[in-house]
């Protein structure tokens, strides 16, 4: 027992260094199997100690996001298949918010063969995907320019999304609570995603699996706030029956365009 506490302390202190480290690079590191790692993975996030993330472990902390970069790598594949699963979901000719966020990234460019989109963001990253579409018209909210992935916030975006309304409002999230509240780390970032539900007929929600259960400090609002939940695949738990009261449409990849054989279902 006391090796493996040993081994659990060193992981602690790896995934707080980095950010983010792999089962494959844990696994080789202490030269034990892949499902060892995951069981102290497992149990580690029971406790708080970590967060458990598909293919790794982040740093447990309900006040800082990981950084950009990580979060790209973080459930890659989940997060195109749910922007594939949107983007079919979508009609020609509609009018849409796409926020902040790397899987609302995925769904912008499964959306590129589509037509005659008007696009309205606060993601810089999101507008140069569609800008690449000439039947798009794209329209970037002002404000402040968030540095670390290029997102839009502030008052003067606020402002300028209550200007619009939308047919379809597609919104990331940090992390969804066992209650139900919908979480992110940064206020200002919440009240634009805010700006965009109360302007939407539509609300999509885009999370991958490493959202449910994930802390983070400030509240967006509720699953009751939202129409449509898109994700990967959803995880063991009551998740199914807090959609369910909330009155909130789920669709999953994993079921619907078959992520199987894809993802590593730990």
């Amino acid at each position: 027992m006391a090796k493996i506490n040993q081994r659990r302390e060193d992981i602690r202190k790896l995934v707080q260094q980095s950010g983010y480290v792999t089962i494959e690079a844990l696994a080789k590191k202490f030269n034990v199997t892949p499902q060892t790692i995951r069981r102290d993975i497992n149990e580690m996030a029971n406790e708080g100690t970590l967060e458990r993330y598909h293919g790794g472990a982040g740093w447990a902390t309900s006040t800082e996001n990981l950084s950009y970069g990580m979060r790209q790598k973080i459930g890659h594949e989940g997060k195109r298949e749910i922007g594939q699963l949107v983007a079919r979901d979508i009609d020609d000719g509609s009018s849409l918010f796409i926020n902040i966020g790397t899987t609302t990234e995925q769904v912008a460019k499964a959306l590129n063969d589509h037509r005659n989109l008007r696009v309205i963001t606060n993601n810089l990253n999101v507008a140069t995907i569609c800008a690449t579409n000439p039947e798009f018209e794209v329209i970037i909210a002002g404000g402040v320019v968030r540095a670390r992935d290029l997102g839009v916030i502030g008052e003067a975006t606020i402002d300028f999304m209550d200007q619009f309304k939308v047919d379809v409002g597609i919104i990331g999230i940090s992390g969804i609570d066992t209650d139900g509240s919908l979480l992110d780390f940064d206020y200002r970032e919440v009240r634009v995603a805010q700006a965009i539900i109360r302007n939407s007929r539509r609300v999509i929600l885009c999370a991958d699996r490493s959202k449910f259960g994930r802390r983070a400090m400030v509240r967006l609002g509720h699953l009751s706030d939202i129409n449509i939940l898109y994700t990967d695949a959803l995880p063991e738990g009551n998740w199914r029956r807090m959609l369910d009261d909330a009155g909130v449409e789920l669709r999953e990849a994993v079921r619907e365009i078959g992520l199987e054989n894809d993802l590593e279902l730990e």
